[in-house]
């Protein structure tokens, strides 16, 4: 894993904490947070959290499973990986500065959704912070509350999903066929659709 300064162009610091290829990383959204996450592939089945100030590995464990998208909370006090049949709530606990700690998982609870293939996954914003959305391939919108319990859906009517993004009150979604839909965080309403762009 290494850690640039795009400022600068320059190489800030290099992890070696997996002995396979690494599928994600993400930084911490907290603004006093210093902490970044990795995942490896699945030959590799381990994920770590780094502070890539100290250059230390603060915690790991390992994943059972291919994960295919990780958002970390506001608040930087947990992280939540997504992937085949897999939503997983990762708690960072006070670290010890001299030894790395076991990363504290626990699945979330899916209900008749268990065997979907979770493609991304997104922590609330502002009034929202308190939940957290994932989007299966095939298209169910789901949003978890505080207690990892599946408390909504929604249906995007068998349009394939890609990817997931939260801003201000509203959750962005990107499908098939190059549309992009607007939902409400709350209650996963439905806002609109963004318009195509022209296709020159």
């Amino acid at each position: 894993v290494r850690v640039w300064d795009v400022r600068e162009k320059v190489q800030l610091c290099e992890f070696s904490g997996h002995k396979f290829a690494i599928e994600c990383v993400c930084f911490s959204t907290s603004a006093n947070s210093s902490l970044l996450v990795s995942i490896g592939s699945i030959h590799d089945m381990v994920v770590n959290v780094w502070n890539f100030r100290t250059r230390f590995k603060v915690a790991s464990n390992k994943i059972a499973c291919k994960v295919r998208g990780i958002s970390f909370s506001r608040d930087g006090t947990y992280f939540v990986t997504v992937g085949n049949r897999h939503v997983k709530f990762w708690y960072l606990t006070c670290s010890s500065p001299l030894e790395t700690v076991p990363l504290r998982g626990r699945a979330a609870i899916l209900g008749e959704y268990k065997n979907n293939y979770f493609c991304d996954v997104v922590c609330g914003t502002d009034d929202y912070i308190q939940y957290t959305y994932a989007i299966t391939t095939n298209g169910i919108l789901c949003q978890f509350n505080e207690n990892r319990c599946l408390s909504q859906t929604t249906d995007l009517r068998s349009e394939r999903a890609y990817c997931l993004y939260a801003d201000q009150n509203s959750l962005l979604v990107g499908c098939s066929n190059g549309n992009i839909h607007i939902f409400r965080q709350q209650n996963l309403e439905f806002i609109t659709s963004l318009p195509r762009p022209h296709y020159l």
